[in-house]
């Protein structure tokens, strides 16, 4: 069998490898950014979903009637639900092993999305450091953006987490 493994994924046994998720503190460097695929169209049951579980009642996001007579002239995907999933998009790899979120700044909605766009992101990571009260643990700092299929950046964010510093520990505790 060859040895090489494939980007991705460890060996757990002999002919067994598991895919990783989320990368560790140490291959989180200031200046590395990340695209992450695949790109995401975004639903009317995504748009309908988020506004009923957030309780939003914004006609702009819910009635084809109301929306239609707007600028818009169509329903406009609520911002929650566009920053919800350009976010869940970035897990994978920035922070799929995070032990715990610790900031979400600096939200911007740049653009308006609309149902049927897709999205895609991209997460730069600005800054790290380790924690200084969690030894086993790293702090990083990421600037995330989500644009839709024709580029337009439609939202930026900044998110601080935690990491563990040593990855494979951290996965063999949880299984992974």
């Amino acid at each position: 069998m060859n040895d090489t493994l494939p980007c991705g994924y460890r060996r757990i046994a002999h002919s067994r490898i598991r895919e990783n998720i989320g990368l560790g503190y140490d291959d989180l460097c200031p200046g590395l950014v990340i695209e992450h695929r695949p790109g995401r169209t975004v639903t009317e049951l995504d748009n309908l979903l988020g506004t009923a579980l957030s309780s939003n009642p914004a006609p702009i996001h819910t009635d084809v009637h109301y929306s239609s007579q707007t600028q818009w002239g169509r329903l406009l995907v609520c911002g929650g639900v566009t920053l919800n999933l350009v976010a869940g998009m970035t897990v994978r790899s920035t922070s799929g092993m995070t032990v715990a979120n610790l900031a979400l700044d600096n939200v911007r909605f740049d653009a308006p999305v609309f149902i049927g766009d897709t999205l895609y992101a991209q997460t730069e990571v600005l800054s790290r450091r380790l924690s200084q009260s969690r030894p086993d643990t790293g702090i990083v700092v990421c600037r995330s953006s989500g644009h839709n299929q024709t580029g337009k950046c439609v939202l930026t964010f900044t998110r601080t987490f935690f990491v563990p510093t040593d990855p494979d520990a951290a996965r063999d505790a949880a299984n992974y």
